[in-house]
């Protein structure tokens, strides 16, 4: 096949996250099967308008405050010029509306959907712009395919008026030849727990930092590093300062993927507070190395967190439950031995390898090609 892809940014962009270490983990491996894969997104500073990354071809035009303007005319071009067999559509924040402009066999593809979370994120004016754009959505793709990474968002998505038939699931996987503890890393000597991460408002870490504060009142020892970077982190870290708490709680920012590793396998706990979630892939990654989770009980999160089994959740903005939760699995080595067991055993179940032969199987489903 043909494939030409549609998402706002690629891997390489500072701003990337989880939509886009989703959709290049399927794209890279279809493309090693022998298939033709174009990837078309917004260009960032420093970013090349066009290179081949491991058989995924990356075009970038724009940037990501102007990209959803540009793109039809682009995508008209790319399309005119190509003979492309299936067209992807990555929905991540606002969507394109591309069944206005093109009428290619077509996979919408759609981690979470912000609704009124979105919110929690951005100010009234620009959070009503986001709001609003998606509300159309399931009528301008109402005839289309689309493919979930949760239980959470395939209910969200049947919900708008999307027939069950229209919407298959097919969770992320994990680089499980990354994500293990074969180094042998021991846990902290002291109580540690981890978040890990993008910074943003809507990812609610300052529950995490109020909790933490209440952790520390009976485990005076506890340490919390927030581990990512984001737009939301001068806020946090002016928290920290407000509630005395800047000796117990480190900022690394951006951490290489092997450091990552080292914090995914040393701490006792993560913890996972955001509102809302496609999946909560961080919440595997810490179950593959040895390391139990606390986490929200909202979208996403709650269909990666198999409860009193890979991790424990709580009812969102509960911030004492969150509190006692956190010092029950820093306190009782017993508990928390048998939720790591638990939680390297629910990890085994989620592979890229596997996620992709399942998504190429419905691309060749939807393009009425032959395998």
């Amino acid at each position: 096949m043909n494939i030409l892809a549609l998402n706002w940014q690629d891997l390489k962009n500072p701003m990337s996250g989880g939509a886009e270490v989703h959709l290049e983990e399927l794209l890279r491996r279809i493309a090693a099967k022998g298939h033709q894969v174009t990837l078309f997104c917004s260009n960032y500073e420093g970013g090349l308008p066009e290179e081949n990354v491991e058989g995924v071809k990356i075009i970038r035009a724009g940037s990501r405050y102007n990209f959803n303007l540009i793109a039809p005319f682009h995508l008209r071009r790319l399309i005119k010029q190509n003979s492309y067999d299936l067209f992807l559509e990555d929905i991540n924040k606002i969507p394109f509306y591309t069944p206005f402009y093109q009428n290619l066999p077509m996979i919408v593809i759609i981690p979470h959907l912000f609704s009124t979370a979105i919110f929690q994120e951005v100010n009234f004016v620009l959070g009503s712009y986001i709001y609003f754009a998606e509300r159309p959505l399931t009528r301008v793709y109402r005839k289309k395919q689309f493919c979930v990474i949760s239980e959470s968002t395939a209910s969200d998505i049947i919900e708008r008026g999307v027939p069950r038939e229209q919407v298959s699931v097919i969770h992320c996987g994990i680089d499980q030849s990354l994500y293990n503890n074969d180094a042998g890393y021991k846990k902290y000597d002291y109580p540690s727990i981890l978040y890990l991460g993008r910074i943003k408002k809507y990812k609610s870490v300052q529950h995490l930092i109020e909790a933490f504060k209440i952790v520390k009142s009976d485990l005076p020892d506890a340490k919390l590093a927030i581990v990512g970077a984001g737009d939301y982190i001068d806020e946090l870290k002016k928290l920290v300062v407000d509630l005395k708490l800047s000796d117990d709680i480190e900022f690394p920012g951006f951490v290489s993927k092997e450091k990552k590793v080292e914090y995914l396998c040393r701490s006792h706990v993560m913890a996972y507070p955001s509102l809302k979630e496609g999946w909560g892939l961080t919440n595997i990654e810490a179950n593959s190395c040895g390391t139990t989770v606390v986490a929200a009980r909202t979208p996403g999160l709650r269909d990666s967190v198999k409860h009193e089994y890979s991790g424990l959740l709580y009812e969102y903005g509960e911030i004492e439950k969150m509190a006692d939760l956190l010092k029950k699995l820093l306190t009782d080595d017993e508990k928390r031995t048998k939720l790591e067991q638990g939680g390297l055993e629910w990890a085994k179940q989620f592979n890229w390898d596997l996620a992709a032969d399942k998504f190429l199987e419905l691309c060749f489903e939807v393009s009425g090609k032959n395998d």
